[in-house]
């Protein structure tokens, strides 16, 4: 990367965008805004704040840590910022936020119902895109969904580019297991994904976790990941 990414910011090797499945539009914008092309070509305010709402396991997170990343590697700053682990402390952790070009608020739903929060998240947003700041928020509750306790606040989401992600079918998910096991140098045939499919859980998440567990395993055994090899590390615990 032509920048260093933050010792704090989570960028894992698969919060990239090339290893995201699905919504290829999603993806074009959502990159767009993080290096900043929307902003040479002078596109609208609307246009350099997106709102990406999805249920659990939709790839939200994915997607905002790919624009991190994204951002960065075009050298521009960027924070990410997961909402809930600062909830009822919203305003201590904007202090400064104005000095990135990029801020990703993940997960901006756990302030929903909180009128102090939605209020620091609204005079935070003014004061980015006043600042000529780009924006990316996710919520498991759309924009303009009650719940908000500000109805300021929902004004400013529902002006935001919405971005709606649908949570990964079998397909998907053995299209984005493919992906991450070639990032990885490995190969997984139909036969490995099958296998997995059957024995083990489905979610993304506990996927990638046993890719990473089989990688390792296969390195080690200097083994391809068969049928036999891979029931094997999975008896093992």
């Amino acid at each position: 990367m032509s920048a260093q990414l933050p010792l704090a910011l989570p960028v894992g090797p698969d919060q990239r965008f090339d290893l995201f499945v699905g919504h290829d539009w999603a993806v074009e914008a959502v990159s767009a805004i993080a290096t900043g092309a929307n902003v040479l070509e002078g596109a609208s305010s609307r246009t350099e704040a997106a709102f990406v709402e999805g249920a659990e396991g939709s790839g939200k997170t994915h997607l905002l840590l790919a624009a991190c990343r994204a951002a960065h590697e075009a050298g521009r700053r960027a924070r990410y910022l997961p909402v809930p682990a600062f909830v009822g402390a919203l305003e201590a952790m904007f202090v400064g936020v104005e000095a990135n070009d990029l801020v990703a608020l993940d997960g901006i739903d756990a302030a929903a119902d909180s009128r102090v929060d939605c209020e620091a998240l609204f005079h935070a947003h003014n004061r980015l895109r006043d600042g000529g700041r780009s924006v990316i928020y996710s919520s498991r509750i759309p924009a303009g969904d009650a719940r908000w306790a500000l109805p300021d606040l929902r004004s400013r989401l529902g002006q935001c580019l919405r971005v709606s992600l649908d949570v990964l079918d079998d397909d998907g998910r053995r299209e984005a297991l493919k992906r991450r096991a070639a990032r990885r140098g490995l190969e997984l045939d139909n036969a490995v994904l099958d296998w997995l499919f059957r024995r083990v859980d489905r979610d993304l998440k506990s996927l990638t976790a046993l890719l990473d567990r089989l990688d390792r395993a296969a390195m080690a055994a200097q083994r391809r990941l068969t049928v036999p090899f891979v029931r094997g590390v999975v008896d093992a615990g």
